[in-house]
């Protein structure tokens, strides 16, 4: 169905708020996400959230999608999102956080942008890399080694595999945006991010019953709270408003928060969840943080940041 009202840009101050908002809350997904574990299983909190999420998403694309404005998504390109963003992405994060420290798998999962960018560089007009973003590239392979040469190894055998599958996640999410930055520019980002999350909640339950079928789940307070929050603030709202505004922003600017929110995760982990902090630790993320800075923050393109699909 088409929705007759055409969206407008937002505004550099609603997109500087909107852009702190994501990282306040992304950075402390990451020790929830830790917390609940203790009582759930990975896939079966993974699939309780993303329900939630869907069910909530569904209410508010029927008060707020004629205000947002934007087209209905194709079928094929919320599948695609609600696979690879929601199903894939977060079976893999779910599954690798109750191996890892929350602030490291946030750490880990921050080479996000960089992939974003260099996909961005290779199939969306307009977002080419100079040389000095290379280089961060360079910089967050050094200290992307770093880690899994001293702190991950410290942490058991189970760690670097662990790790190296973690990485997958990003992978698969930027495959994701990226679909979303070149054909979704019209469409309702409520609508697509509504049908996607009730696919990854669909694949994420199918993976919940042919992984954890002998897994006693409790659902105490802490295991209750820990989806909530994650449906509500860590889904719904982040979800919804990234995808709005990726419409808009260059996706590898708009990634700047993941060099952000590794540093709140890392932050909360250390205080709130008695995550050990080291100097490698703190090296690996600072190398990683600094590429990351220098692939973001390469030159604006001229062409104007919104795309037609």
């Amino acid at each position: 169905m088409q929705i007759e009202r055409t969206p407008s840009p937002p505004s550099s101050r609603v997109t500087a708020l909107a852009i702190a908002a994501l990282c306040l809350v992304w950075g402390s997904t990451w020790l929830v996400i830790k917390g609940g574990l203790r009582d759930l299983p990975p896939q079966t909190s993974g699939a309780a959230r993303f329900w939630i999420a869907g069910l909530v998403m569904s209410v508010l694309t029927r008060w707020l999608g004629r205000r947002e404005g934007g087209e209905a998504p194709p079928t094929w390109l919320w599948l695609s999102l609600g696979a690879l963003n929601f199903g894939i992405s977060y079976a893999i994060v779910y599954r690798t956080a109750a191996l890892l420290p929350s602030g490291l798998t946030s750490l880990l999962w921050g080479v996000f942008p960089m992939l974003s960018a260099a996909v961005g560089h290779l199939f969306l007009p307009g977002e080419h890399l100079a040389a000095r973003q290379w280089s961060g590239f360079a910089l967050g392979l050094v200290g992307l080694v770093l880690l899994f040469a001293t702190d991950l190894p410290a942490l058991g055998p189970q760690a670097v595999p662990a790790a190296l599958i973690l990485l997958l996640s990003p992978i698969s999410s930027v495959v994701g945006n990226t679909l979303v930055k070149r054909h979704g520019a019209k469409v309702s980002s409520l609508a697509l991010n509504r049908n996607a999350m009730f696919v990854g909640a669909a694949l994420l339950s199918l993976a919940a019953v042919l992984s954890e079928s002998d897994a006693s789940p409790r659902w105490t307070p802490m295991a209750i709270g820990s989806v909530l929050y994650l449906a509500l603030m860590g889904t719904v709202f982040t979800f919804g408003l990234y995808f709005w505004l990726l419409r808009y922003v260059r996706s590898s600017r708009l990634s700047l928060i993941a060099y952000v929110t590794p540093a709140i995760a890392l932050l909360l982990g250390a205080t709130l969840g008695d995550e050990r902090m080291s100097w490698s630790i703190a090296g690996g993320a600072a190398a990683i943080l600094a590429g990351i800075v220098l692939v973001v923050r390469g030159p604006r393109p001229a062409a104007p940041v919104h795309q037609e699909a």
